[in-house]
């Protein structure tokens, strides 16, 4: 039986989309389909319209910084409606370029949910039509998970933070990662009054423990009201709003309540098992270095995986698939070195080892750290300070890690990522001219560490 198109792709976001395309400029008759809308959950409702509400949200702060500087701003006021109405059509416009790019590559694209009835064989749900492909490619992404306690129906999501009719002038948040501190910073840039709930000993888990001080102390200044060690255990709606019962006894009402307790992959109702492809202990689908599946035919891509779920790690593990499959050329993706930020107030960025990381791992660790206010700060008068850490190899002086808090930290960590990954040295760092009067000035100017660490040798 012949095939009906060369590569199937199930899920139009971030790394379908590139895959796709590649895989059709390799030459490849491609077909690609989505139930929801093209751009995925980064371009629709993630990365892009989150980082335009925390766009949004700073701009009470430049407003009350300006009078140190000699500006005098009348009392802003904020339209919540118009910030949304402007973020849906930016969406829209992306969406469309997508579309666009995918199209131009000659990638037909289908409105629909898909079933895989076996290895190569996939049904249409919108139209019950049948499709025969001899790649499979799954990027199906993930989905938020929530739980289950009583009154989780009054509960939201992120999707639905994005399309809130009216502002919460209270919200409560409960989780401490990536989309709970933001979606935190956010509303309260915005104004609302915030709670984070969390059920660890502080937020930002997996990262730098002077950063996760370093961010808490920084959010409780600007409002935040952070309540680690408890959970929410029950919600209910009230005549005023939703009151949220924590697991310590506490009653806290507000006009919203928001989970953010982790995403799961995406991999349930859609013939995984039908097609012989098997899941791996993270819930995730199973995938080799080449993101080839547990079927010969069938790949998976992005956060159905569960590697490392990030936006640019996805579309370098659909570029490295079309590479692979379509374009004779095998590549294998390098999860070592993955830059990331955190969109706070204020930001995060880091790259490579932790602290605790590196002296686990490493006989000898040097640690260079700075902690200052920013010059912009000295005539605005905010009470704010800004970190820069480095993680040293004691041995061979190779930076293995760097973790910055404050303005433009996901810009800076970008370039830093450059070097880290070059496996530059501290040497090289220090030999590098300082550019000042800049907050970057710190990364080069570091002398004299910390703290050094170096583990006795085995006799």
């Amino acid at each position: 039986m012949s095939d009906d198109v060369d590569l199937f792709v199930i899920g139009a976001g971030s790394g379908g989309v590139r895959a796709a395309r590649v895989a059709a400029e390799h030459g490849a008759k491609v077909m690609i389909a989505e139930e929801y809308r093209v751009g995925g959950t980064c371009v629709i409702r993630g990365c892009v319209p989150k980082k335009l509400l925390a766009y949004a949200s700073r701009f009470s702060r430049e407003f009350a910084d300006a009078a140190g500087y000699g500006w005098t701003v009348s009392p802003p006021r904020f339209d919540w409606p118009g910030l949304i109405a402007n973020k849906d059509r930016e969406i829209a416009r992306l969406e469309a370029a997508y579309i666009a790019d995918l199209q131009d590559a000659g990638v037909t694209i289908v409105k629909s949910r898909v079933v895989l009835e076996d290895a190569h064989k996939l049904r249409l749900v919108a139209t019950s039509a049948a499709v025969r492909a001899h790649y499979v490619l799954v990027a199906t992404g993930a989905r938020p998970g929530n739980g289950t306690i009583p009154g989780i129906e009054h509960v939201i999501s992120s999707n639905e933070a994005f399309h809130l009719p009216e502002f919460p002038s209270r919200i409560l948040i409960q989780g401490g990662g990536y989309i709970a501190v933001e979606f935190a910073c956010i509303f309260a840039g915005l104004g609302a009054q915030v709670t984070l709930v969390y059920r660890g000993e502080n937020i930002l888990r997996g990262f730098d423990d002077d950063v996760r001080s370093h961010l808490r102390t920084e959010m409780e200044k600007g409002g935040i009201r952070i309540l680690t060690g408890r959970t929410v255990a029950a919600v209910e709606k009230t005549a005023t709003g939703v009151r949220s019962k924590l697991s310590d006894g506490q009653a806290i009402e507000t006009d919203r309540v928001m989970f953010a307790l982790g995403r799961r992959p995406n991999v349930a109702e859609f013939g995984l098992g039908a097609a012989g492809v098997e899941l791996a202990e993270n819930g995730g689908i199973a995938v080799d270095p080449y993101s080839r599946t547990s079927a010969s035919n069938v790949y998976a891509v992005g956060d159905v995986t569960n590697r490392v779920n990030l936006t640019p790690v996805a579309i370098r593990e659909g570029q490295a698939f079309a590479d692979t499959v379509f374009g004779s050329r095998p590549t294998a993706v390098d999860h070592a070195h993955v830059p990331t930020a955190v969109f706070s107030e204020p930001e995060v960025g880091v790259i490579g080892m932790t602290e605790a990381m590196a002296r686990a791992r490493l006989a000898a660790v040097d640690v260079y750290r700075a902690s200052f206010r920013p010059l912009k700060a000295t005539l605005s008068g905010r009470d704010t300070r800004m970190l820069m850490k480095l993680v040293v190899d004691g041995s061979t002086d190779r930076v293995v890690g760097c973790h910055i808090v404050g303005p433009d930290a996901a810009e800076l960590i970008q370039l830093v990522g450059v070097a880290v990954t070059m496996k530059a040295r501290k040497a090289d760092f220090d030999a590098t001219m300082a550019v000042h009067p800049t907050a970057a000035e710190e990364l080069v100017t570091m002398r004299k560490p910390v703290a050094r660490y170096r583990r006795e040798a085995a006799e």
